[in-house]
């Protein structure tokens, strides 16, 4: 199988395969990962001439990129206030800009490069489950002043004409947002950057590397890669070949399920083609898909492979809990992957040593977010812009190790718990 069984790779449009490094290959950028971070940034380069190899140990896409929520919203997971407390309200509010502008920036990739069936649905509900509203009503005003971003708060009746369910008090609608089949993008992005002259090789795990001279050279088990740059965009399967790198991450597991087709029982609890995501901060995210036929729902995370058929059990515990109408809706389908977290919960970008980048951490933050950053650490490795000086801050933070996983898993833990007794 070409890929880990999910939803996703069952309606795969392109299952082309690609041969695996093999010789010595020279380039001007060496790109280890092929995900949306390493393809969106080779893509940039590619666009302004630069000879890009890609090195994937497995496919295009095979990671978290293939497998994820597939929600492109204007955020960042480490939050309003951390953001702000970290680099000041300024940078706050260009950072923010950003990732207005990766929303724009994916969106128009889908449409230039006419990716078939890419969108699956606009708009983001941001559900609330617990009866407050202000910080709600002031954070959609505070975006509508300060970046022109229009969200609208939805109360109790307004949000009925959407969902069908007792358990969300408030939302905001955010219309700007849209949630896409991530795995069909990006193998779209992958072959027009091979149409434009770019090299992807996969199977090709990266096994060793040289990056102390101006030529660096990356390791494969049947071949050799050159060039005076080298990016790691590895994610949250980032391995020892890059320690710095590696120490910096915490690999968290997140699970999804797919319902079966059940368009009329669906369409008794929700009735809205946006995504959802409600406002716990160990939250769960869902969609429908298919034009309504199917519910894909998202949630959890721990730092160690979990029992699947568990996981299945709390998802759907909390499905019902939200929809007791679609009790007698069967799940067909789950699976789990990787996302890098960083501790301070923000995307890493930047230069770890002369020649060697890195652009890691997207857990949490929507696929925006991964378009921007491929654009700015382009634009940084070009020369064309110092936008990437706004991630300084968000550095390679040691991770804390095994102890920081525990620290992870007892954090979560403890948020569960919070939430709960919010909503009490």
């Amino acid at each position: 199988m070409l890929y880990p069984d999910t939803w996703y790779s069952r309606t795969l449009r392109d299952a082309q395969t690609r041969p695996a490094l093999s010789g010595v290959d020279e380039a001007d950028v060496i790109i280890v990962g092929g995900g949306f971070a390493g393809l969106t940034t080779a893509l940039e380069l590619t666009h302004a001439g630069k000879r890009v190899i890609v090195l994937e140990a497995e496919r295009v896409g095979f990671g978290a990129s293939g497998r994820n929520g597939g929600i492109v919203s204007a955020a960042f997971s480490g939050g309003d206030e951390a953001i702000r407390a970290r680099v000041g309200p300024e940078a706050a509010r260009a950072l923010h800009r950003l990732s207005i502008e990766g929303v724009e920036r994916l969106r128009a990739t889908i449409r230039d490069l006419k990716i078939e069936d890419a969108v699956t649905g606009e708009g983001l509900l941001s559900l609330r489950r617990f009866d407050r509203a202000d910080d709600l009503k002031r954070h959609a005003a505070d975006f509508a002043r300060d970046f022109g971003y229009e969200m609208t708060y939805l109360d109790r009746d307004a949000l009925s004409k959407h969902l069908v369910s007792a358990r969300y008090f408030h939302a905001l609608n955010d219309p700007g947002s849209f949630h896409i089949h991530p795995l069909n993008t990006l193998r779209a992005i992958a072959a027009e950057l091979e149409r434009l002259g770019g090299r992807i090789f996969e199977a090709s795990a990266a096994t060793g590397h040289n990056l102390s001279g101006p030529v660096k050279r990356i390791s494969t088990e049947t071949g050799q890669a050159e060039a005076p740059a080298v990016v790691f965009a590895t994610g949250g399967y980032t391995g020892p070949l890059a320690p710095k790198l590696k120490r910096a991450i915490l690999p968290i597991a997140t699970y999804l399920t797919m319902s079966e087709a059940a368009p009329d029982l669906l369409a008794s609890a929700i009735r809205t083609r946006a995504s959802m995501y409600d406002d716990r901060r160990a939250g769960d995210y869902y969609r429908l898909v298919e034009g309504g036929r199917r519910l894909l729902w998202g949630g959890r995370i721990t730092t160690r492979a979990a029992s699947p058929g568990g996981i299945v059990r709390q998802l759907r515990r909390e499905m019902v809990g939200a929809f007791p109408q679609l009790e007698g809706l069967k799940i067909e389908l789950a699976w789990s992957g990787l996302m890098g977290y960083a501790r301070h919960l923000m995307p890493q970008v930047g230069q770890m040593a002369p020649g060697v980048w890195h652009i890691t951490a997207f857990g949490g933050h929507g696929l925006n977010t991964t378009a921007i950053a491929g654009k700015v650490l382009a634009e940084a490795m070009l020369g064309e812009s110092d936008r990437i000086r706004l991630f300084a801050p968000f550095g390679l933070d040691w991770a804390g190790g095994p102890l920081g996983l525990v620290a992870a898993q007892l954090t979560y833990w403890k948020l569960q718990a919070q939430d709960r007794w919010r909503e009490r």
